[in-house]
């Protein structure tokens, strides 16, 4: 029905506008009525039109009923001569609710030409304008976008307008503002961030996607990278990354400290750490998918900031009335200048590798690093039953660097680089065919490719690598709503993933390359029942999964189940299993220069074979007057997993053994808002265990077994300021020893039990500040943040080495104290 609230807009705002007047000759007509005179220049009325005055109305009572439709405010005068003033800005105010629960909609966002703001208890709003006739934006998570003029507000002192709740989508919103404004939890226990009214987060100036994530409870980083983002205990590569259901290889900028994907052009982000929908696969340890806008653009809007890392640019083009181009842009700084914070970063991704220092009497000089993107999304609405979204995206990073030697009296140069790059395409295309049935078809194709030469000048030897993904995605879905509150979906799905690494040595000649190709059938059902009232819902999933080159055939359940107990109370229940054919290994800690030592490789079945995952969590939630209180356990068990692809830096560095994880753990979280101001306290505990038959021990702590991690954050917003501030504790990594007094043994190092101790307890303090200024039509924001305000010193790695006969040791910081500011302009 959304179709027909639009069109029923539509056509009232045509009548609206035919029926109103010139505001001079309104003032006409009160003169011969009323025999005054309307003092006023040409200027402060150009423009303004109102509605035809009742004749029925009092002098008084059609001044006070054009000032409620315009910027005008009138000064009687002996009562003959009124004075016309035209003013700057005025508030508006109002209530916003549920048309079909009569509820308030606390948090929903309001925005003008120029300022927004949200609303607070009871649903009530005020906000600033400087048109009576701008339009107002009413936005609200899971109901439907509208758009209104702001004199509505004005003809009582406080409207009420009323928001549909979206009918199309399975996901409704449960709890509100999660941590901050912009973020929720959906009834399929999905954790969603919502950017267009997302306020902000310690330590963060812009809306960086993965960064946001690690914000939740039970999502974190062991090594502070975007790239290696841990899901309850999980491997980076155990994680599905969608970027408008493209499947996505390389997630980060800078090799990992940054998200690869521009902010600016990123509308939401979904995280699932369990129960995912049927309609997914792959991502045994949770996923996260982003999704652009999904409405065709009717203005054209620029969108350009620089911070001091890098500068980027969004413009959204319309092309008519029922299509939109979006096209975005981000490029690094360091071409023009090597800011405090660049550098910061540099020193963070080159510590410890052959970029920083070199052997011997080879000297590194020369070392340049760029990263870049582009991506584009174009949406036409064909008809209102048609939508149609075409999307772009690339990804590039590239550090070159020379290998300098004096041989034999002649000075030696090498060049020797790493780059990483990703290119993604997709087609989505939706049919509704009535109010009950619709149908999705979705075709993407992802490429990644790392690729590193080392030039070893002394031997002048060339030694070439590269770890190549291509993929290509097939979907078809149904929805059939059966009934009112249950839905039906169905759907096939055909994914072709082919991985391909190459060793190249040229002296002594060598190379070795490796290409393996598997093709996934899937087919999938989906029936998701709401009761009567709205305050439960269950989704039950069935995944049936074929792979060819196996001849293998892999069913996963999903479950998810919310219930609202009264009116504060909830509880959620959500299981799946899972499977994988793709991971990440290590060969050596100098692959790829040691910049990226991670390669994509594909299942064999057999010395690598398919990860496959159960998960099962149960949560309760209490929201009440700004207080949200929620507590969720849950179990995981990954299976198939290989030594290789945990990263050791231990005795296990090199094996080659097949086991799997266990993980029994929690997520608390207490938040309290107020207007103004939202303070959170989140808890995790975490056991998380690895099982290795062939290993003695067989049983010992996972590398990413985090038991206690402990997060304070607060934000304050008012009106164009935005302060942000927080606090971030947790166990120190586990690490493994060499034995005191023993550490060498036949010039290896001699280590202890695995994973037997941990470094210092990880702290971390961070703070950011935006403040906006209203330009008319335009804006501009200025933004500053402090990552580890307090210079903490966090060792999140170390690893040992035998030089000599002698023990070294490497250690591994995060990063120090790091400002950065931004500024961004917004037409």
């Amino acid at each position: 029905m959304s179709w027909l609230l639009v069109f029923h807009v539509a056509i009232t705002a045509a009548q609206d506008i035919q029926n109103v007047m010139v505001v001079e000759e309104v003032f006409q007509l009160l003169e011969e009525k009323h025999k005054v005179t309307f003092n006023y220049s040409s200027e402060t009325v150009d423009g303004i039109r109102v509605k035809p005055i009742d004749p029925s109305m009092s002098f008084e009572e059609a001044l006070q009923f054009i000032e409620n439709q315009s910027a005008l405010q009138f000064t009687v005068l002996d009562n003959s001569f009124v004075s016309v003033e035209r003013i700057n800005e005025f508030t508006i105010c109002g209530y916003l609710k549920d048309r079909k629960t009569q509820e308030s909609l606390v948090t929903a966002t309001v925005e003008g030409r120029a300022n927004a703001t949200v609303t607070g208890p009871e649903g009530y709003f005020e906000l600033i304008i400087t048109d009576k006739n701008e339009e107002i934006t009413l936005r609200y998570l899971g109901y439907e976008t509208q758009r209104v003029i702001a004199n509505t507000f004005t003809s009582s002192p406080c409207a009420t307008l009323y928001l549909n709740q979206q009918s199309e989508d399975l996901d409704e919103v449960i709890l509100t503002s999660y941590l901050v404004q912009g973020m929720s939890k959906l009834n399929n226990g999905a954790l969603q961030i919502d950017f267009n009214t997302f306020t902000a987060l310690p330590g963060l100036i812009e809306t960086d996607v993965l960064q946001a994530t690690q914000a939740l409870p039970g999502i974190q980083s062991s090594n502070e990278t975007v790239s290696n983002i841990n899901i309850r205990g999980g491997t980076n590569d155990q994680n599905l990354v969608l970027w408008d259901d493209i499947k996505m290889y390389q997630t980060g900028h800078f090799f990992g400290l940054i998200s690869a994907f521009n902010p600016q052009i990123t509308q939401r982000v979904k995280v699932q750490k369990s129960g995912t929908s049927a309609e997914y696969t792959d991502g045994v340890s949770g996923s996260i998918r982003m999704e652009t806008d999904t409405e065709v653009t009717k203005d054209f809007s620029l969108n350009a900031g620089v911070n001091l890392i890098d500068t980027n640019v969004l413009l959204d083009i319309p092309l008519g009335a029922s299509s939109s181009l979006q096209i975005g842009g981000r490029k690094s700084l360091n071409d023009l200048v090597d800011t405090p914070t660049y550098t910061s970063y540099f020193e963070r991704i080159t510590q410890d590798t052959e970029v920083a220092s070199n052997t011997g009497p080879v000297i590194n000089t020369n070392r340049d690093f760029d990263f870049y993107d582009t991506s584009l999304r174009w949406l036409y609405k064909i008809s209102d039953s048609d939508v149609l979204r075409v999307n772009f995206l690339y990804i590039n990073n590239r550090l070159e660097f020379n290998e300098n030697a004096t041989l034999d009296g002649t000075l030696s140069s090498r060049e020797s680089s790493v780059s990483q790059n990703s290119l993604g395409a997709g087609i989505y295309y939706q049919r509704k065919w009535n109010e009950t049935f619709r149908t999705t078809f979705q075709l993407y194709e992802t490429d990644y490719q790392l690729r590193a030469i080392n030039a070893n000048v002394l031997e002048e030897q060339r030694f070439l690598q590269e770890n190549v993904v291509s993929e290509s995605g097939l979907k078809v879905i149904t929805d059939l709503a059966t009934r009112t509150s249950q839905t039906l979906q169905l759907g096939y799905e055909l994914i072709e993933t082919k991985v391909t690494n190459l060793d190249d040595v040229d002296v002594p000649l060598f190379r070795n390359l490796i290409a393996e190709v598997v093709r996934t059938h899937s087919g999938f059902g989906q029936y998701m029942i709401q009761t009567a009232n709205g305050r439960g819902t269950l989704v039950a999933g069935l995944r049936y999964n074929y792979l060819d080159k196996f001849n293998t055939s892999i069913f996963e359940p999903r479950l998810t189940y919310t219930q609202q107990l009264g009116s504060y109370w909830g509880i959620e229940v959500a299981g799946e299993y899972k499977h994988q054919i793709t991971s990440q290994v290590v060969n050596f800690q100098n692959d790829f220069l040691g910049i990226e030592k991670r390669r994509w490789q594909l299942s064999n079945n057999t010395t690598i074979p398919i990860l496959k995952s159960r998960q099962f969590s149960a949560g309760v939630n209490y929201d009440r007057k700004g207080w949200l209180f929620n507590l969720e356990g849950y179990y995981k068990n990954v299976s198939g997993i290989t030594a290789q692809e945990q990263g050791f830096q231990n005795q296990y560095e090199f094996t080659k053994s097949i086991g799997e994880y266990d993980v029994i753990g929690a997520d608390v979280l207490l938040r309290k808002r107020w207007t103004a101001l939202s303070c959170w306290l989140s808890y995790s505990f975490m056991d998380n265990q690895y099982s290795f038959e062939s290993l003695s021990p067989s049983t010992f702590p996972s590398n990413f077994d985090i038991p206690h991690s402990v997060t304070f954050g607060t934000t304050y917003v008012h009106r164009r300021l935005k302060l942000s501030g927080g606090i971030n504790w947790r166990s120190g990594n586990p690490t493994t020893e060499p034995v005191v007094d023993n550490e060498i043994v036949d010039g290896d190092v001699n280590f202890g039990s695995p994973n037997n101790s941990r470094f210092a307890d990880y702290l971390r303090v961070d703070a950011s500040a935006l403040y906006q200024v209203d330009l008319g039509n335009s804006s501009l924001e200025a933004g500053v943040s402090v990552w580890n305000v307090l210079n903490q010193r966090n060792i999140i790695g170390k690893f040992y080495r035998v030089r000599d006969g002698v023990l070294i040791e490497n250690e591994q910081e995060a990063l120090g104290l790091t400002p950065n500011a931004m500024v961004r302009f917004t037409l």
